[in-house]
């Protein structure tokens, strides 16, 4: 049983894992009136290539309509590293105008078509996909279409969560801070003056209690008016199977309908300023989210939605993109195995949206996963799997940071890659931080372990501007600063002993001693600018 999120249910059969296949940058909806035979440039011969579940949907009887990804034929390219001596909003800027360029010039056409078929639509610029909902006679015709490459399944998938964080106030405190912040010597840090201040943190998740006393303050939102536009964004426009959901649909205002995402944006920047309790590794940073699941699932299109949003925020009828809004370091706790619609046939979809955001000059870090029980080879699932995220493995509370036996494990084998993964280790095991409405859970699992990273990462940030645009230079600091987690045996014949190895990457994040190796490669003073 597979599920959207990354962390430990109470039950071992139960892994929060997630429902996406992709993620992207800059998106609207459209809809307009026609028929079929409106496609005029259409040919019988020239059918797409089909993800196998959108071919045994179309051969079925049944007359549902059908969610899919549409991938237009395209020669866009990848965005390149060549941007990466620019200032950062110019370099957000250009990679975001070349991105969409390319991405308008190949949809328009289909784009047309769709409105004249009265189908509504809403299409994506990190990656050049187009996501719509049609009948199985719309979709035959869409199909052989020349300028169709490819069409990938986006139905809705509907999971059991597991049982719900620890009870409220589960975990709380007065002037203190949480084990894992001083595991990560998070608290160092802050003493010479680094608090994340500075530097936009992102998520996208189950959605968020921005009101909570731990995350009020950090909310690049917040002010005498609270302004949502460009800093929350909701992909769940419509229910994920029956029934109804408790924040509701296509929200204004953010809203947590499971816990998860408040616990993840908690472990990032929480603090509560009444009582002096610090949940968060940087809690100075501000943040912004996007809700992708509904109740923990979500569908392709509702990632690649939010990872298109965070490349260039919108306002809240989502016009105006603005890529200086972008966010410095996207936090991922969730995965979206192939049960889920992520399968070969469209990997390499969301691994663009990584590697394009990576190359605007975005950090994406991204939780390992809960299947370690499964062995060797179980990092296997987007966004994990890919060279330019930085995977986080579970570490736990014992004194050695003896990483958890559920803790995925390399080397990336199912894409032939055999890639090093995960990159790195964090705290993941009974991590206590916020929980909707004013009180605090303990949750476990790697969707608790990456928060931990992208935290460090944005003191890393705030203690060197420069690093702000340079997402390779944070990660290789973070990684050869690590401490050494060596570990018995091998994987895929990848030795434990290694250093990076198949279980704990290059070992558990120090910032600390992150911040003394930027000061060394970076000068003893940073120079303010980006």
């Amino acid at each position: 049983m597979n599920n959207s999120c990354f962390e430990r249910s109470q039950d071992p059969r139960r892994h929060l894992q997630p429902v996406a296949s992709l993620l992207i940058a800059s998106v609207f909806w459209a809809c307009a009136g026609g028929s079929v035979a409106a496609a005029a440039s259409s040919s019988p011969n020239a059918v797409a290539g089909m993800d196998p579940a959108v071919r045994a949907a179309l051969l079925g009887k049944s007359k549902q309509p059908i969610r899919v990804l549409i991938e237009p034929v395209s020669e866009a390219r990848p965005l390149s590293s060549k941007r990466a001596g620019q200032p950062r909003e110019q370099r957000l800027r250009q990679s975001h105008a070349e991105l969409s360029a390319a991405a308008r010039a190949s949809q328009e056409p289909i784009e047309s078509w769709l409105r004249a078929q009265d189908i509504r639509f809403r299409s994506f610029t990190v990656v050049n996909v187009i996501a719509a909902e049609m009948s199985p006679e719309q979709l035959r015709a869409l199909a052989k279409r020349r300028d169709v490459r490819y069409l990938a399944d986006d139905r809705p998938i509907r999971n059991r969560l597991p049982g719900a964080d620890a009870a409220k106030d589960a975990c709380t405190g007065t002037n203190t801070t949480t084990w894992g912040i001083q595991r990560v010597n998070a608290d160092d840090v802050w003493a010479l003056g680094f608090r994340g201040q500075g530097v936009v943190v992102a998520g996208q998740d189950t959605g968020y209690d921005f009101d909570h006393p731990a995350l009020l303050a950090q909310y690049r939102g917040n002010g005498p008016t609270v302004e949502h536009a460009y800093n929350w964004h909701d992909a769940i426009r419509t229910l994920i199977g029956t029934g109804s959901n408790s924040c509701g649909l296509d929200l204004q205002v953010p809203c947590d309908d499971n816990n998860h995402g408040t616990h993840t944006m908690g472990t990032m920047v929480g603090q509560d300023d009444s009582n002096g309790f610090t949940v968060g590794v940087a809690p100075d940073a501000q943040w912004i989210g996007c809700r992708n699941m509904e109740e923990g699932d979500g569908t392709p299109s509702t990632y690649l939605e939010c990872f298109d949003w965070f490349l260039a925020p919108t306002d809240l009828s989502n016009q105006n993109p603005d890529p200086s809004k972008a966010p410095h370091v996207i936090n991922n706790s969730w995965g979206c195995p192939v049960s889920e619609g992520c399968t070969a046939a469209n990997w390499s979809q969301m691994d663009t949206a990584v590697n394009n955001l990576t190359a605007a000059g975005v950090l994406v870090v991204a939780s390992a996963g809960n299947s370690g029980s499964s062995g060797c080879g179980s990092i296997n699932t987007p966004a994990a799997m890919y060279e330019n995220a930085l995977t986080v493995a579970w570490t736990t509370t014992a004194a050695n940071n003896a990483l958890s036996g559920s803790s995925s494990r390399g080397l990336v084998t199912v894409d032939g890659s055999n890639r090093m993964k995960p990159d790195i280790s964090a705290p993941g095991s009974s991590v206590c931080s916020s929980v909707p409405g004013t009180g605090y859970g303990t949750s476990s699992g790697t969707s608790m372990s990456g928060p931990h990273v992208a935290g460090v990462a944005a003191l890393l940030m705030s203690a060197f501007p420069e690093l702000k645009n340079d997402p390779p230079a944070v990660r290789d600091i973070l990684q050869q600063s690590a401490l050494p987690l060596p570990q018995a045996g091998t994987c895929n014949g990848a030795a434990g002993s290694l250093r990076p190895n198949p279980f704990t990457g290059y070992g558990l994040v120090d910032a600390l001693a992150a911040y003394q190796r930027a000061q060394q490669n970076l000068g003893a003073f940073s120079d303010g600018f980006e």
